[in-house]
């Protein structure tokens, strides 16, 4: 029997959630409590989510539209409407983030010696240094392309820099051009420090397109340049591989990456100077209309400038550096199998140090009574440790699987090349499944151990909501989880089984699979939580994600919230539920905490009659993830890590006062006034887990486990 759709007023729209979520992001660049050159590195993260934001939901949503396309979503939207209104919300955004950098960060850090020196206040040492610069570092790599005939406009990257000239004169040929395209080669930083004596400051920086601006006349000899305008265009980069018709995914994806730099443009960012004639000129090259123009008071990549802090040595601007910790038991014992055959071991990153994960793989290589290594690789990065330490593995004759998530997106290439070096040395690698992303963390060692019975083999796995990549461990908080439970480790061999080879799904006795049992499961504990509500117990849910969209689980929520389940939503990103409305979502609470690290842990926690049940995950409640995807949920069984993971992943996010955002029911956020002496809540575990002895923090935890009900 069909369920009864909610009415679309029930339902916020995601494109415009995630404009909202960078708004939150914005706020940090705005906000004076956080140290400046992170308030810039704030301001660079906006400007990289819209890139991402532009290339794929607005590309989808102009590629729908361009078909003729009219179903609305969930929110009773047709994508012409929600491109009109993501349009006019994207253009406040972005004219904020150039006001916060003009009238704002700009002039604070010039206060602190640290300046972006303007064509029109360059002294004679300074335009003199330009000048030298542009001689020796730009000429010999530019390009000029002047536009006639026999020169038609160029094939423009995506999100290059460029530059429209306007000429007049004739050139050495007697050709009339009154246009020309010069393109900033990708390998030229955009942001050139000065010498401190040149530019009369300890920290000077010049922007690429301010040196551009003074000498292009030097790229046209004769002729008189009349304007120069950066411009940057916006490309529709998701990837499209028919996966009916492929023969080998890998082929196929590195066939589709070299069309990502030249797919349909989506937007174009001009310089607010440029002249109407050359704005109109380059609308009409792209294909674009007003609607998809963009004009910029500054550089036309704000993202550029995360090279600054990092150039920058001014710690008392930055946030204070830290160690990552280390569980006790661990720090105590180096032999990690004689400490998960104690106890499971839990990791908070980054509070936590990640080295136990490699450490985890680096010990199975050199241990001759391990046979086998089985991993998930969505995200890794380019410099892997812990691939190259599976690389190892394999050739030391190690049986390792691999299963490599191909179209783990803006990370394809990356992958590619890691499964060519594996394949290289006889490791197996496994594409996941065509249709499903592998989006799952689990690593498994299989060991041969002696027991009183013979020799046996013993099993350990991993499990994780993050990616194994050693760079994000520190930037992300998530949560991972050393186990030797017997249960636990059948249930992740069982799922690299269906992973690799071929068959039905088989019962897993505590995982929760998508897109097999994962959405039914969490459907069944919101179910649960609202019989004990009817049966006046006290009922309660607590689930930490980074979006929630999913229509049949928000329905499930809302009719949780009817029957008096009290439910607080800690969504970082989007979220498509409204809470707070009277007779519908009145016992639902929404909060989104924005900070130093990017929330990513998948925490959910359902009391279940005082059973306190939790599990961490690698899905989002999204239908991509309930439906399109490999994830796991999987449960933590040991008391003291249970009440862990509600006090540092749950309770601390609701008792967060200093960097809470709440939700409203028209999806608009309110901050949260802090309370004098009330630590945010990340700094605070970092200051427990970071600094402090695990033991001390877990004494809370149990203590503090009541609460949660």
């Amino acid at each position: 029997m069909t369920k009864k759709a909610l009415p679309p007023s029930h339902f916020l729209n995601r494109e415009l959630g995630l404009l909202e979520f960078n708004r939150r992001v914005l706020a940090q660049a705005a906000d004076a409590a956080v140290p400046l050159l992170e308030r810039l590195r704030f301001l660079t993260i906006v400007s990289s989510n819209l890139d991402e934001f532009f290339e794929i939901r607005v590309a989808g949503l102009k590629e729908q539209i361009k078909h003729g396309i009219k179903e609305s979503g969930p929110d009773g939207h047709s994508p012409a409407e929600v491109f009109a209104l993501v349009a006019a919300q994207a253009r406040l955004l972005v004219a904020e983030q150039y006001r916060l950098l003009n009238e704002v960060l700009l002039p604070a850090l010039a206060r602190e010696g640290i300046v972006f020196r303007k064509r029109e206040t360059w002294s004679d040492a300074q335009r003199a240094w330009v000048k030298d610069h542009f001689f020796r570092e730009l000429l010999p790599v530019l390009t000029p392309i002047g536009l006639d005939p026999a020169h038609p406009f160029p094939r423009v990257l995506n999100k290059s820099l460029n530059f429209a000239i306007e000429l007049e004169g004739r050139d050495a040929f007697g050709r009339k051009s009154r246009a020309a395209i010069v393109q900033a080669p990708r390998a030229l930083p955009r942001v050139i420090r000065m010498p401190a004596e040149v530019a009369g400051a300890p920290h000077g920086f010049v922007f690429l397109s301010s040196i551009m601006h003074a000498h292009v006349d030097e790229l046209f000899s004769g002729m008189e340049v009349k304007g120069c305008h950066q411009f940057r265009v916006t490309r529709n980069s998701d990837l499209f591989v028919d996966e009916e018709e492929i023969k080998n995914l890998r082929i196929a994806v590195q066939g589709e990456l070299l069309h990502r730099h030249f797919g349909d443009a989506v937007r174009l960012e001009l310089a607010d100077n440029c002249s109407p004639a050359s704005c109109e000129f380059l609308l009409q090259q792209f294909g674009l209309s007003e609607t998809d123009l963009y004009r910029v008071a500054g550089p036309v990549n704000l993202y550029r400038l995360r090279e600054v802090p990092d150039q920058v040595e001014r710690a008392d601007l930055k946030y204070a550096p830290f160690q990552p910790g280390l569980p006790d038991a661990l720090a105590r014992n180096r032999d990690i199998y004689a400490v998960l055959k104690a106890s499971d071991v839990l990791l908070h990153h980054p509070y936590q140090s990640f080295d136990p994960v490699i450490e985890f793989i680096r010990t199975a290589v050199a241990d001759a009574r391990v046979i086998a290594i089985k991993q998930t690789v969505y995200r890794t990065g380019t410099d892997s440790e812990l691939m190259e330490i599976l690389i190892d593995a394999a050739r030391l004759g190690k049986e390792v699987t691999v299963v490599v998530e191909l179209m783990a997106r803006f990370d394809e290439e990356v992958n590619i090349n890691w499964a060519a070096r594996l394949e290289e040395v006889g490791a197996h690698v496994i594409y996941g499944v065509v249709g499903h992303k592998t989006h799952a963390k689990m690593a498994l060692v299989v060991r041969r151990e002696d027991t009183p019975q013979g020799p046996a083999l013993k099993r350990y796995a991993h499990l994780a909501t993050g990616n194994y990549h050693p760079r994000t461990a520190r930037l992300y908080t998530d949560f991972g989880l050393l186990t030797a439970n017997e249960d636990t480790c059948a249930d992740v061999n069982e799922v690299f089984k269906q992973l690799t080879g071929l068959g039905r799904a088989s019962r897993l006795k505590h995982l929760w699979l998508s897109p097999f049992t994962l959405h039914r499961r969490v459907v069944s504990a919101v179910h649960n939580e609202v019989q004990l509500a009817r049966e006046g117990k006290p009922a309660r849910i607590i689930a930490k994600m980074n979006a929630l969209l999913e229509p049949e689980l928000i329905e499930e929520l809302y009719a949780a919230s009817q029957a008096g389940v009290q439910i607080d939503l800690i969504v970082r990103g989007v979220c498509a539920l409204r809470p707070g409305i009277e007779g519908l979502s009145d016992n639902i609470r929404v909060r989104s905490i924005i900070g130093r690290f990017l929330e990513h842990t998948r925490v959910f926690y359902f009391r279940n009659d005082g059973a306190d049940d939790v599990y961490l995950a690698s899905a989002d409640w999204m239908g991509r993830n309930f439906f399109r995807r490999i994830e796991l949920a999987f449960p933590v069984l040991d008391a003291a890590l249970k009440a862990r993971i509600v006090r540092e992943g749950l309770q601390a996010y609701l008792d967060d006062t200093a960097q809470t955002w709440i939700m409203n029911a028209d999806g608009g956020y309110e901050r949260t006034a802090a309370r004098r002496g009330k630590r945010p809540v990340q700094e605070d575990l970092l200051h427990q887990l970071a600094t402090a002895s695990w033991t001390r923090a877990a004494k809370l935890a149990v203590e503090l486990l009541p609460n949660a009900a």
